[in-house]
């Protein structure tokens, strides 16, 4: 069975089918986005999106994003106002996702919602967007990865946690490499669930309003559970000197380092360092190390983004 497909541009049409009837059929596909690869199925069969929980080992209580190929397929599922419009308008097709009170009806399955009355929308760039259109229906999407797990940014990274069973499409390694930022639009208020690309600050320059930051502990988005992201290794922050035997995750110049030691960027771009985060964790973890010694990150732009998944990788764990 051929369940391998390469889709790099320009994509046969035969692959495209596959994809197709893989979706028809209530099955999940690994799906590249501009962030990451996504677990994607139907996000109204209720039999497909139990098998992304299923797969990924996920929480019920932890809800799908449902990804859109434009604002008229968001509009049927989400309540948009001004201020969403105003956002999607700018924003999509891109890293952002919007958390809005759901469409009564919507034919969303509840698992996608975890019946939180809010529906988390996206559109994505490239060919997620192209695959949604065709298919017609909006797909719910997490990362292709076990639960709280590091999240994947090339195909390979996928067939390694799911195996070759999986089709994936593989078109190389995603652009921006973190999650979607999250923001959840109240009225005239927004609320920043999940920092990532789509900076705080670039959201109040298009509306003029600065996001509030989530104090709950309540899961309202993906992303939001305190032990997310995370390799085998324990992950160790700030770092200035590192443990005998440790890797080192770097960024800037780092004179001797050591042999195991993945640089997210020699220059110190924060864009090239999220791109490579995920990839330079995954690296460093195959080695078999116990500990990963993360150097310090600028915490401004997107090395909040960045932070705030170093972060969640190095907390405590259930298990």
């Amino acid at each position: 069975m051929d369940t391998s497909v390469n889709i790099s541009t320009p994509i046969a049409e035969v692959n495209r089918a596959k994809l197709h009837t893989a979706l028809a059929d209530g099955q999940c596909i690994g799906l590249p986005t501009e962030t990451v690869y996504g677990l994607a199925a139907d996000a109204t069969n209720g039999i497909a999106v139990a098998r992304i929980f299923e797969m990924k080992g996920r929480p019920k209580f932890n809800p799908l994003i449902c990804h859109v190929s434009d604002v008229e397929m968001a509009r049927q599922y989400g309540q948009f106002n001004d201020l969403a419009e105003k956002l999607a308008e700018t924003f999509w097709p891109g890293p952002l996702t919007l958390v809005l009170p759901v469409v009564p009806d919507s034919g969303l399955h509840p698992l996608v919602t975890a019946e939180l009355g809010t529906v988390g929308l996206r559109c994505p760039k490239g060919i997620a967007a192209e695959i949604i259109a065709e298919f017609g229906k909006p797909l719910a999407a997490p990362s292709a990865n076990r639960s709280g797990r590091v999240s994947p940014t090339t195909a390979k990274h996928v067939a390694e946690e799911f195996g070759s069973d999986l089709l994936v499409a593989d078109m190389g390694p995603c652009e921006v490499g973190l999650e979607s930022t999250i923001i959840k639009v109240e009225g005239n208020t927004i609320r920043l669930l999940r920092p990532g690309a789509i900076t705080a600050e670039a959201i109040e320059t298009v509306t003029g309003i600065a996001p509030e930051t989530s104090a709950s502990d309540k899961i309202e988005a993906p992303g939001m559970m305190k032990s997310h992201y995370a390799p085998n290794a324990r992950i160790k922050l700030e770092c200035s000197t590192f443990e005998a035997g440790a890797a080192v995750l770097g960024f800037g110049e780092v004179p001797n380092p050591p042999d195991a030691f993945f640089n997210l960027s020699a220059s110190g771009n924060l864009r090239e360092a999220a791109s490579n985060l995920y990839a330079g964790l995954k690296t460093l973890d195959d080695l078999g190390v116990e500990t990963i010694c993360v150097m310090s990150i600028p915490a401004y732009g997107l090395g909040v983004a960045i932070n705030d998944r170093l972060q969640r990788a190095a907390a405590p764990r259930d298990t």
